[in-house]
């Protein structure tokens, strides 16, 4: 037989998974505000739940305190990231459960933003609410990979992403490569961009392929008109690119298109979190922009498509990075694997 503590605490994980399926609603929609879900409990019932849809919208706390009415006095409130404390574009969360007349409140993670860092929980608990934090914490967090480095080490969350084939090749000599992978994987990285800030290529990717790297999927159980469109970095050196409305590239007809032409990675990556809140970053470039990153390790996740074909030798290389020896290698952690129409897609963290 659990004991009381036991049965508290499979209760709790249960009603903070909950709460995460709401916080996964707002997943493409909320930035650059993370993703957050909230589910009141009164008397192993849910009374209320909700999700933050949008920034400048109420927060998750308040689409549920509305949902459950009365019936939040005395509940227990289930929350996906710490009640906020301050005052933004919305008033703060944590007086909004307080003035509900919640009596316990269940957090899976602190928020690292300097704005709130524990004084959520510090205003819930000098309200004489009992706050319990540490609930599904890394489920949690994985909805909100990039929010949360980008406010621990003002550095956004870089992911890469590379349709190859089985031997390791991206395109043909010539530079044919449409298309190596599947419908169903190009559809697969139309959720990838949908969760992204920015996107970042290189020049030679858009004089080769001319690509549009919008957001146009008809599958992710949201209008495209509602998620934020991602910003488009072209890393271009040499300046062969620039705005003009009647280029032939589309991605240079938007001016909104920032050109980065310098080789300083880095400060790219720290301009896109402080002028322009881009917390999480998806690369879709040729081999040398991917080896660079990878090289000076600021890849956080490589995300490979990998096509049931061979190329051959004389194929373009999915990375450009030559170690002279194998103590010189990248290696990764395979995360997960999974079939995508007839390609594998392969999600790796760097050791």
């Amino acid at each position: 037989m659990l004991t009381q503590n036991h049965a508290q605490d499979a209760q709790d994980r249960y009603f903070m998974m909950l709460a995460i399926q709401q916080a996964k609603r707002g997943l493409y929609t909320t930035r650059p505000n993370p993703a957050v879900g909230c589910v009141i409990v009164q008397s192993e019932s849910i009374v209320g739940q909700g999700f933050h849809p949008k920034a400048g919208e109420p927060h998750a706390e308040v689409f549920a305190i509305k949902d459950a009415g009365a019936r939040a006095v005395g509940a227990t409130a289930y929350v996906t990231l710490e009640p906020c404390s301050h005052t933004g574009r919305t008033p703060p969360c944590a007086l909004a459960l307080i003035k509900a007349g919640i009596k316990r409140v269940v957090i899976a993670g602190l928020d690292p933003n300097p704005q709130v860092a524990g004084r959520g929980v510090a205003l819930l608990e000098q309200a004489g609410i009992e706050v319990k934090v540490g609930v599904l914490t890394a489920q949690a967090e994985a909805l909100n990979r990039g929010f949360l480095k980008a406010m621990r080490t003002q550095m956004p969350y870089v992911r890469l992403k590379i349709a190859t084939s089985l031997d390791g090749r991206t395109a043909m000599a010539s530079g044919e490569s449409k298309w190596i992978t599947s419908a169903a994987a190009r559809e697969d990285v139309q959720k990838l961009r949908a969760q992204s800030g920015a996107i970042i290529t290189g020049s030679e990717t858009v004089i080769t392929d001319n690509p549009q790297l919008n957001v146009r999927s008809n599958q992710l159980d949201v209008a495209c008109d509602q998620i934020p469109p991602p910003m488009v970095i072209i890393l271009d050196r040499r300046q062969r690119l620039h705005y003009s409305p009647d280029s032939e590239y589309q991605l240079c007809r938007r001016s909104e298109t920032l050109y980065w032409r310098t080789d300083d990675l880095t400060a790219l990556l720290k301009e896109l979190v402080s002028d322009h809140q881009c917390y999480d970053v998806l690369i879709e470039a040729g081999a040398g922009i991917a080896g660079s990153f990878l090289s000076q390790q600021l890849v956080d996740e490589l995300i490979v498509y990998q096509a049931p074909c061979l190329l051959g030798a004389n194929a373009r290389s999915m990375v450009a990075f030559n170690p002279l020896s194998l103590s010189q290698q990248l290696r990764f952690d395979l995360v997960s694997h999974e079939q995508v129409g007839s390609d594998l897609k392969l999600t790796l963290l760097p050791l």
